[in-house]
């Protein structure tokens, strides 16, 4: 029979500690929804009383399967359990589980707290049992307790069985600092359940400082643990937190976990979980990292030649699991490396068969090194590529022509008499015989100019007749430039990434010396590849 392993999520609470993360109420609600519906047990909502959106996510929290808890800390010494109001309003919150944090370190009950080890551990017994005496489920956080056990081994064992003797149903373990690692971690954790707190009572929650935060929470499952704590992609103050982006498909997928564990994730809600990755970033405004485990764009990329032909014979040559698993795809990038192996297989996940041998592979290889050589990156642009290799088949039909654009900027004074750049773009399409002209500002609701690339993109985006409603759901995600060559002469490389409403994204590449063209060129590959998708869908 396998043991049940819980997952608890603090994204909410602990994530939002990442320098430049503030979650408001409805993006609140929203991660909730998305980790209620990847199968976490646990959802940590915030610290309530620790401010306002705090404390008004609890009253408006969604219904979830998982245990949404409210996260505090344990009483202040000199007063009862019933009369500390920063508890009081932990309690108030109405969560069925509540979180405490207290100090299981010597040193940090002495320099941080000012008191006494007895009064702390009588804290902590007195906080949690007045949680259980409330009726709610009691976790207690001992914070520093990999460097308190290395100090004072006998004192941190101490302060978790006052928890675990007053009704506590977890007791988790936190590498606050995140310096501790997987071997101490393991050995710490063996011996913290050999005095008696037994491991289907014990989480583990660690820190990434050195890196080590998923290799440390394995190694405390490996010992005994049985939930872990974490956040999704990893969010967290300083280096952050146990990614469980990584960690639960590690578990699902990989022995002997899978055998040994039973978790609530399904296959399912496993399947979802790059868009799961991808709708936090995508909350945060941030760019995914391209090379994440699991659910990275490059996660299941191979460039090298060698390994696109052994890929073709069987995918497990060069990846550990089957990128669908978790929602993620293969990617065979394009570049001027890439031999005809490399080109058959992207040219296959497109959609396109091309035989061995086929004259037309030569002629796209040689377009493509030239066009390298001119400053395009296809490696980095899958869109462009599929697009460029269409056109050299005669398979990609002819959408829309633009007839031309225009792009002005001039300066002038905004409603807060504010001297302000504003940028205008022209273009002028023509789509079956007929001539559209749209005209856009990129001026923003205070007045502020967003740039004449921003411009463009909704000049280009706001009448394209028959296909407005393919393209009406997508958008910009992130913006690079690069100059490519120095001096007068100089090219500018733009690569555009975009997505959609299903979660889809898509990298597309322009290249010229002027970089409102090649941002352009990237804009119009970035519309042609969706609508070239998804009237393809539709046929």
């Amino acid at each position: 029979m396998k043991d049940r392993l819980y997952i608890y999520d603090t994204t909410l609470r602990d994530g939002q500690q990442t320098q430049g993360v503030q979650f408001s109420i409805e993006e609140k609600q929203a991660i909730a929804k998305a980790l209620d519906a990847l199968g976490v047990d646990y959802i940590e909502g915030g610290w309530p009383g620790a401010n306002p959106t705090d404390s008004a996510f609890f009253d408006a929290r969604p219904d979830t399967n998982a245990t949404f808890t409210a996260f505090g800390m344990t009483k202040r010494a000199g007063r009862s359990a019933e009369n500390d109001d920063v508890l009081a309003a932990v309690m108030n919150a109405g969560t069925p589980a509540v979180c405490l944090v207290g100090k299981s370190h010597d040193f940090h009950v002495s320099a941080a707290l000012g008191i006494s080890l007895d009064e702390n551990v009588e804290n902590i017994r007195a906080s949690v049992a007045h949680i259980v005496d409330q009726g709610r489920e009691a976790l207690f956080d001992a914070e520093h307790f990999f460097d308190g056990y290395k100090a004072n081994p006998d004192y941190a064992v101490q302060t978790l069985h006052a928890a675990l003797s007053a009704g506590a149903r977890w007791i988790v373990l936190c590498d606050t600092n995140g310096g501790t690692l997987p071997a101490e971690v393991f050995d710490i954790v063996t011996s913290v359940i050999a005095a008696g707190i037994p491991g289907d009572r014990l989480g583990i929650h660690t820190h990434n400082d050195t890196e080590n935060a998923v290799a440390n929470t394995l190694a405390a499952v490996d010992a005994g643990v049985r939930q872990i704590q974490g956040t999704l992609n990893g969010l967290g103050e300083r280096c952050g937190n146990a990614n469980l982006t990584s960690i639960i498909p590690t578990l699902f997928l990989k022995q002997p976990y899978c055998d040994q564990l039973d978790t609530r994730i399904s296959v399912t809600a496993l399947e979802n979980l790059t868009r799961t990755s991808r709708l936090l970033d995508d909350i945060l405004n941030r760019v995914p990292a391209r090379q994440a485990p699991y659910v990275g764009s490059a996660a299941f990329a191979h460039k090298a030649g060698l390994h696109a032909s052994a890929i073709l014979k069987d995918p497990t040559t060069y990846e550990h699991i089957d990128p669908a698993r978790v929602g993620n795809a293969r990617i065979i990038p394009m570049s001027n490396q890439a031999g005809q192996s490399n080109l058959i297989r992207r040219l296959s996940d497109a959609g396109i068969q091309v035989a061995k041998g086929d004259p037309a592979l030569g002629r796209i290889l040689d377009t493509i090194k030239t066009r390298e050589a001119d400053g395009y990156s296809y490696d980095t642009a899958q869109a462009s590529f599929e697009l460029l290799a269409r056109r050299e088949l005669g398979l990609l039909p002819n959408f829309f022509e633009v007839k031309r654009y225009r792009v002005t900027v001039e300066r002038r004074k905004n409603k807060y008499n504010k001297m302000v750049s504003l940028s205008e773009a022209v273009v002028v399409v023509k789509i079956d015989g007929d001539k559209k002209l749209s005209v856009s500002e990129s001026m923003d609701e205070t007045g502020s100019d967003r740039g004449p690339v921003n411009a463009l993109a909704k000049a280009l985006a706001k009448d394209l007749g028959p296909y407005q409603d393919i393209i009406d759901d997508m958008h910009l995600v992130d913006f690079k430039v690069r100059i490519t060559q120095g001096g007068t002469e100089a090219v500018t490389r733009v690569v555009i990434d975009s997505q959609d409403s299903t979660g889809q994204r898509w990298a597309t590449v322009g290249v010229s010396p002027n970089i409102v063209d090649a941002s352009f060129e990237a804009l119009l590959d970035a519309i042609t590849w969706k609508i070239m998708r998804d009237t393809a869908k539709r046929a």
